[in-house]
C-alpha cells in the first residue's frame, strides 16, 4: 500500500511496539476499553503529526473526545475541560488551517514547516507562566485533585497546541515538557497505566517529531 511505504522503519516499529504494549497492559489491569482506545487513537494522532500529515487530525478527534471523558469521571476536571472545551475544536481548526498550508515534496503531502522568532519564544514563554499560576489557583479552589501540575500540562498544552496549528518546530519542545508531566500524573498519582504508555509514547514521538520537522523544514525549502 502507497501509505505503508510513506512510513519508515521507526515509524513502524514505534507504533507496533507500543500497540502491543498497550493491549497486553489492558488484559492484565484494570483499564478500561475506553481508555485502550483513547492510547491508540492518540499514538496514531502523533506519529502522523510527526509526520507531517493532516489525517492526524481525524485520529485526534476521537481521541480528545475519550481522554475527555476519562479525565472527569477520574475528577481531573482541568484536563477534561481541556480536552472537551479546547482540543475538540482546535483539531477541527487544525484541520482546515494545515489543508491550506501544504507542500508536495518527494510526491508526498505534508504540511509546511516554520521557525519561531526570538520574541515570539519570550512572548510564549511568559504567558506560560503566568498562564500555570492563575490558572493553578481557579483549579485548587474547584477542587482539583493535583491543581498546580494539572494546570503546568493544560497550559503547555494550551500553547502547543497553538503553535502546531502555526506549523512552529519549537512546539516539539513544549510537547516533551507536556509529556514528561502526564508520565509523572498519570502513573504515580492517576494509576492509569494504558494513558502512561501512551504518554510514554508520545514523549519518545516528540523527539522524533523535532528530528523530523526539522528535516521537513531545510527540504521545503532546498537546503
Amino acid at each position: 500500500m502507497k501509505i505503508l511505504k510513506e512510513w519508515n522503519w521507526f515509524e513502524k516499529s514505534w507504533l507496533i511496539i507500543f500497540t502491543v504494549i498497550n493491549i497486553i497492559v489492558f488484559f492484565y489491569s484494570k483499564d478500561s476499553v475506553l481508555g485502550l482506545i483513547a492510547a491508540l487513537t492518540g499514538m496514531l494522532s502523533v506519529i502522523l503529526v510527526a509526520k507531517g500529515k493532516i489525517s492526524n487530525y481525524y485520529f485526534g478527534i476521537v481521541n480528545v473526545v475519550l481522554y475527555g471523558f476519562i479525565s472527569y469521571q477520574s475528577k481531573y476536571y482541568g484536563e477534561a475541560m481541556l480536552n472537551l472545551g479546547y482540543f475538540l475544536p482546535m483539531q477541527l481548526i487544525g484541520l482546515v488551517m494545515w489543508s491550506k498550508n501544504q507542500v508536495n515534496v518527494d510526491e508526498k503531502n505534508e504540511v509546511k514547516t516554520e521557525r519561531m522568532k526570538a520574541k515570539e519564544i519570550i512572548f510564549w514563554s511568559t504567558v506560560s507562566i503566568v498562564g500555570i499560576l492563575i490558572y493553578g489557583m481557579i483549579l485548587k479552589k474547584i477542587g482539583n485533585a493535583l491543581p498546580y501540575a494539572d494546570a503546568f500540562t493544560n497550559v503547555l498544552s494550551i500553547i502547543a497546541m497553538i503553535l502546531m496549528l502555526k506549523r512552529y518546530i519549537e512546539q516539539w519542545a513544549v510537547w516533551k515538557l507536556i509529556d514528561i508531566g502526564s508520565i509523572y500524573m498519570c502513573f504515580f498519582i492517576k494509576s492509569i497505566y494504558n494513558i502512561t504508555i501512551m504518554w510514554i509514547a508520545y514523549l519518545i514521538n516528540a523527539v522524533y517529531g523535532l528530528v523530523n520537522w526539522m528535516i521537513l523544514y531545510k527540504k521545503e525549502r532546498g537546503q
